[in-house]
């Protein structure tokens, strides 16, 4: 591949196409402005879009068939089939075979990242349920990835164009986060965000606040202990190294008085507390993105929504957002000649 030549090669994995990731795939890559800065590549099956195309009146969507990722075309929206035989398409109803497809999908979009056919990776929502089975658990996009490409830790990253919310820990239930919260697990995921802000985002001198775990981030330890034995010690030992690391902050003061503003980055300690904010603040232009993994993923901030499946009212400003990112990702990485 001639990256000097050619636009960014940008891989989306469908997802359910039984939830509303076609819909808001193809309404986003309608975009003209999109397609003048990449070459979207779909891992699906062409018979899926064809299906939207139609029930949703989506008349300008044109696609081109393609068999492997090196019959690329640089001027069409591409689409590989995952899957030999195109599942019933049924909008809003969970079935085995949407989930097989899914997971087809994201390997194959696996397959070509790591060996470099495509450029960054977009992950459209998928649904947990029916993509795990006796012998496979899936229990992220996040942690497949993770161990996909051999990264011993990465970072849930939440984007949007006011804030970055990245977290200590991911998908585990609430009572194991207090296990998950320890002052090695903070330095690296403050390491992670880091490098991530320079070498992502072109950020030279970031600026993070870090959030406490207990209410009132501790209350001087008549809440909770964690704050001066966990927190502050990493906090402490970056600031000795020069960086701008601030907190912890009590979660619901600094989000209140809208302190994310000031912050390049905010550590959460645990799942909802940031992505309750993050999403209520950012939901139609928020972005997923994997830091810390040798490769670009991003990935809209919302699910499958079945209840809003097929009924052509789904948003794809997120969508749009996770897209865009990617390319600007890229664009930060590599000295990209776009025609």
């Amino acid at each position: 591949m001639n990256h000097k030549k050619d636009k960014p090669i940008i891989g989306i994995s469908i997802g359910d196409i039984n939830g509303i990731s076609a819909e808001v795939t193809m309404k986003a890559l309608l975009d003209t402005r999109m397609q003048k800065l990449i070459t979207p590549v779909i891992y699906a099956h062409g018979k899926a879009l064809t299906f939207y195309r139609k029930h949703l009146n989506l008349d300008d969507f044109n696609f081109m068939q393609i068999r492997t990722i090196h019959e690329v075309h640089h001027k069409k929206i591409n689409v590989i089939n995952v899957v030999d035989q195109c599942p019933e398409i049924i909008p809003g109803v969970e079935t085995a075979e949407s989930g097989k497809m899914a997971l087809a999908a994201l390997d194959q979009a696996i397959k070509d990242l790591k060996e470099e056919n495509i450029d960054a990776l977009v992950t459209a929502p998928l649904n947990k349920n029916n993509i795990n089975s006796d012998e496979f658990k899936f229990v992220g996009h996040t942690e497949y990835l993770t161990e996909a490409f051999g990264s011993t830790e990465s970072m849930m990253f939440m984007v949007s164009e006011d804030m970055r919310v990245g977290l200590v820990s991911g998908h585990v239930p609430l009572k194991e986060v207090i296990q998950e919260v320890t002052t090695e697990k903070i330095k690296k995921k403050l390491k992670i965000m880091l490098r991530s802000l320079k070498d992502d985002f072109g950020i030279d001198k970031p600026k993070i606040a870090v959030l406490g775990l207990n209410p009132h981030a501790g209350e001087d330890g008549l809440l909770g202990e964690e704050e001066a034995k966990v927190i502050q010690p990493a906090i402490r030992e970056f600031q000795d190294e020069g960086h701008m690391i601030f907190g912890p902050y009590a979660p619901d003061g600094f989000f209140g008085m809208m302190h994310q503003k000031k912050f390049d980055g905010i550590l959460a300690m645990y799942h909802d507390q940031g992505l309750i904010p993050f999403k209520a603040l950012s939901f139609e232009t928020g972005v997923n993105f994997t830091a810390g993994l040798p490769i670009i993923r991003t990935s809209p901030d919302h699910g499958t929504a079945y209840n809003i499946a097929g009924k052509n009212i789904a948003d794809e400003g997120s969508m749009r957002a996770a897209i865009y990112l990617a390319q600007d990702i890229i664009a930060q990485k590599t000295p990209w000649e776009v025609e």
